[in-house]
């Protein structure tokens, strides 16, 4: 976590916004997922890879740390009046991050459990917070060389490699049977209801954000989590997956908020896009 003042908060949010206008700024941030992606790999194919286990059990690895401080020292140049919140900084307590209403939120690794099993299913995650709302988010996967990034109102895009960026739009009707994407590290027998209730379907686990990716994309039709994630798991891909055309709504249709204050965990939630299924009622 930067220690900077950040500016007023009408100041902040106005700077803000005019700093989505400028193309620049999302390229700069692409730029620095891919620099921290690099660092990300340096590790991933070192012969061993030693983690220890943080205070929630997850496990954290030299790459997580790596690509934090990368992070936050380049968002620290960029933008160096804008706070980041960082899964990997020490906590920040509730008082201080009261006045943030605009805000950097990152996960330096997301997946690392796919990560010590070397299956290529992590990412890194980067979302710029403004009133709540996850107004940019860019999401890199390493191995795969593949970016998603997106701007609510403005559109969603994905590139491998050095390629063209290409529009991405999440499906506004299911596929028959439905294509439902879960975590591969954390199903549960909450998940297992909600496919029984859905009836015939396709199920493919994946790990990190990817899930998000693939509703944006229109390569899935839901994503259900009914269980705990923390809010620096999902911003960045939430806001591709707006972007794109979809929700991202807890189990009362309400959409994720990421308000800097108070509790830094989601509730249960589902991702999609065909507005015309009652998903939510397969989550009761």
């Amino acid at each position: 976590m930067n220690r900077r003042t950040p500016m007023p908060d009408s100041e902040s949010t106005a700077a803000s916004a005019r700093l989505l206008e400028d193309e620049r700024l999302i390229a700069a941030v692409i730029d620095i997922a891919r620099r921290a992606g690099a660092a990300i790999l340096d590790v991933y194919r070192s012969v061993e890879i030693r983690h220890s286990a943080k205070a929630d059990n997850s496990p954290l690895t030299a790459a997580d740390l790596r690509s934090h401080q990368l992070i936050v020292t380049a968002l620290a140049r960029l933008t160096p009046a804008i706070p980041v919140l960082s899964e990997e900084a020490p906590p920040v307590p509730a008082a201080e991050r009261a006045g943030w209403r605009c805000y950097w939120l990152i996960d330096p690794l997301d997946g690392t459990r796919e990560f010590l099993s070397r299956n290529g299913e992590f990412t890194v995650n980067i979302a710029l917070i403004i009133d709540a709302e996850p107004r940019l988010g860019v999401v890199h996967a390493p191995v795969l060389d593949r970016l998603y990034w997106g701007q609510p109102g403005h559109g969603a895009w994905r590139m491998d490699g050095t390629g063209r960026p290409d529009a991405i739009r999440a499906r506004a009707h299911a596929a028959d049977p439905v294509r439902v994407v879960g975590s591969r590290s954390h199903r549960g027998d909450s998940l297992d209801a909600f496919l029984a209730r859905l009836g015939p379907h396709e199920f493919t686990p994946i790990g990190s954000s990817l899930k998000f990716c693939l509703i944006a994309e229109g390569a899935a039709d839901v994503y259900p989590r009914l269980g705990p994630t923390s809010k620096w798991d999902t911003a960045a891909a939430h806001a591709v997956v707006v972007a794109a055309g979809g929700v991202v709504v807890d189990t009362a249709g309400v959409p994720l908020a990421y308000a800097a204050t108070g509790d830094l965990r989601n509730p249960s939630f589902v991702a999609y896009a065909d507005r015309e299924r009652d998903w939510l009622a397969l989550l009761k």
